[in-house]
C-alpha cells in the first residue's frame, strides 16, 4: 500500500524556519520516502506503508521535542503508481 502524508508544523514564522520545521523537513528528507515537496506552509512526501508510518512518527516526536505547538497531518491511501 503506498501513503501520501501532507503536514505543516506551528507555530509559523515568516522571517526563519523554526527549529521544529527544520527536524520535521530533515526527518521527511532523511526516509525512504518518494515525491517529498518541502515548502514554507504545507509539506507532502509518498511512499510505502512503513516507510511513511515510520517518518511519522518520527517527525512527531523530533518537532514537538524542537519546540513545535501544533503539527496537523493528513494521511492518505494512494493508487499504485501515484494519483
Amino acid at each position: 500500500m503506498r501513503l501520501r502524508v501532507e503536514f505543516t508544523t506551528e507555530p509559523f514564522d515568516l522571517d526563519e524556519a523554526p527549529a521544529h520545521a527544520v527536524a520535521a523537513r530533515e526527518v521527511i528528507e532523511a526516509a525512504d520516502l518518494d515525491a517529498v515537496d518541502v515548502g514554507p506552509f504545507g509539506n507532502t512526501a509518498e511512499g510505502g506503508s512503513d516507510a511513511v508510518l515510520a517518518a511519522v512518527g518520527a517527525l512527531l516526536r523530533k518537532s514537538l521535542g524542537a519546540g513545535a505547538t501544533r503539527i496537523t497531518l493528513q494521511v492518505n491511501v494512494i493508487e499504485e503508481g501515484g494519483a
